[in-house]
Formats: structure tokens, sequence, C-alpha cells
């Protein structure tokens, strides 16, 4: 990724969390605080990564889950995670933005917390990646790369870049087919390979463009195209595996360019999507149980 951007560039590995994303980061904040608070349950909307996230803190808290997922529009393993975990999941026949609003309504009737990004606790658990970069670097990177959904993940990086006090520029990209941001109006019906950020109206919208203006930064589009891209680059080359709305940050980079050191951060693990990965990747190769034709089958061309 250096020798092909002319940047010094590091990957941010956010995957190695527990449920495999950045999540884990505000999610364990935000339940301890529901516990303290007395709530009896969680609840949340996610494309896929909060769900899970939500799902596995909540079980190791003894509280009841649920998640407000939109209907054939959240990854495999995403799913997966929620459910094995406990949690009641509620496939909603609309999008993202709609679940979000009918949370928050659900949980003004009911002694619930919501642990969506709105939640502020969400945001002192997920500044911590900023401290991290900054302990591990020894210095601020000059630039974050950053895919953007709901925009809470560039809102709690900023706030802890600014808390440790420095001040890299800020560069979010949002999929072509999901960029409230970058158009200034909320998207209706967003569209995206990467799910995970297929959101329409960020909860976190003006937090997250205070964020870009702070910092000198941008928000921009990449297509999916450019993201598949990305991912696959990251796969074969690099020996990173994340899921697809994590490539973002790279998309973006290799398309508009950044100078001096960049960090890139790749949200979720790649094993969080493998209907994708497969789709994507070479056919596995039969072969019959001879050697000359395991031979063919391993040095052919």
């Amino acid at each position: 990724m250096s020798e092909r951007t002319g940047c010094d560039v590091w990957l941010k590995l956010e995957g190695a969390n527990p449920t495999g994303s950045f999540k884990d980061r505000g999610m364990t904040v935000a339940v301890s605080a529901a516990i303290h608070e007395g709530a009896e349950a969680v609840v949340c909307a996610s494309t896929g990564n909060t769900a899970a996230s939500a799902a596995a803190y909540a079980a190791r808290a003894g509280l009841r889950g649920a998640v407000i997922v939109p209907e054939g529009k959240i990854a495999t393993g995403k799913l997966a995670q929620a459910l094995i975990h406990g949690a009641r999941v509620v496939a909603l026949r609309g999008n993202f933005d709609q679940a979000l609003e009918l949370v928050r309504e659900l949980v003004d009737r009911h002694p619930m917390a919501l642990v969506n990004s709105v939640n502020p606790y969400r945001i002192e658990g997920q500044k911590t990646a900023a401290f991290e970069v900054c302990d591990e670097l020894g210095e601020a990177p000059d630039v974050l790369s950053i895919p953007v959904g709901n925009a809470g993940n560039v809102t709690a990086w900023w706030k802890g870049f600014d808390e440790y006090g420095v001040a890299p520029r800020l560069h979010g990209y949002q999929a072509e087919g999901a960029a409230p941001l970058v158009h200034g109006a909320p998207v209706e019906s967003p569209e995206t390979v990467a799910s995970a950020i297929r959101i329409g109206n960020p909860a976190r919208w003006e937090d997250a463009m205070d964020a870009f203006t702070s910092s000198r930064g941008e928000v921009r589009a990449v297509s999916d195209e450019e993201i598949l891209a990305a991912y696959a680059l990251l796969g074969e080359r690099e020996g990173v595996f994340c899921e697809p709305a994590s490539a973002a940050s790279v998309a973006g980079l290799l398309k508009y360019g950044a100078e001096g050191r960049v960090v890139c951060v790749l949200t979720g693990h790649g094993l969080k999507d493998p209907t994708t990965a497969l789709a994507q990747a070479a056919p596995v190769m039969p072969c019959e149980p001879r050697l000359e034709d395991v031979e063919r089958a391993v040095l052919a061309s």
C-alpha cells in the first residue's frame, strides 16, 4: 500500500476485537452504563456489526438483547453472531434509518437502553482507538482514512484525537449509493455492497461534519467497484481480510490520495460477510485423488 500510494500507510485492524468489529469498544461501555442505570434490556437498530456486539455484551451482562435489522440486508456472519448470543432478532421490512427511528420510540416506552451510536457512552468507548494509534505510532498520523456510515465512529475518533491534543486530517469515505454526507441530503433508499455503511441518514451527521471541518479534512464517495477492488487488494497483497465496508478507507486513499503518514481504519473482519468473499474469489478447483492430477491443479497457471 505504501509503495502504491507514495504514503506511509498503516492499517488499523479493528476486526481483532472480540466480536470482530470496532463496535465492541463502545458497546462494552454502553452496556456497563445500562446495568448501572437499571435497564432490563438493551436494544439497537443495526446493519449487522452493532447487532452482533450488542447481543454478545448483553449476554455477558445477563441482560435481554433485542436487535432490529433490515430484512435481507444483513451479512450472514453478523446475523449468525446475533442469533448465537441469544438476542431477539427482528427483521424489519424497511431500512436502517426506519429501524433506528422505531427503536428510539421503543425505549421511550419501556425500561430498555438504546445502544446505537446516539448513546454517548458508545462514543466514549470508541474514542480509545485514537489513543491507541497515537500511542503505537508515538505521534498522531497526518491523515486518518475511515469508512463512514452512521458517522458515530468518525465522531469518536475526532473526540479521541482532540482529547489527546492532536489534530490529524480526517478523510471519510462513503459508498456512492449511500453517500448522504457527500451529497448534503439524506438518501431515501441507500444501496451498496458495503452493508455496514448502507445508511441514508446518519445519526451523527452534524458531529461528523464538524469533525471533518475542524480537522481540515474531507468526506467523499467511492464506488462499489472501487471498494471491492480495494477489498481484494488487501486480501491478496497484504494478507488482510476485512469486510467490504472496511475497504472503503483504502479505496478512498487509492482514488483520492493523501500525503504523509496515513492510517486506514479497517472496521470489521472479513468473516463477517463470507458470502461476498466467496462471490469475489476464484473458484475452488476439483481434483481426483491422484498425484498427477494434484500436480496439475497446484501448478496450473
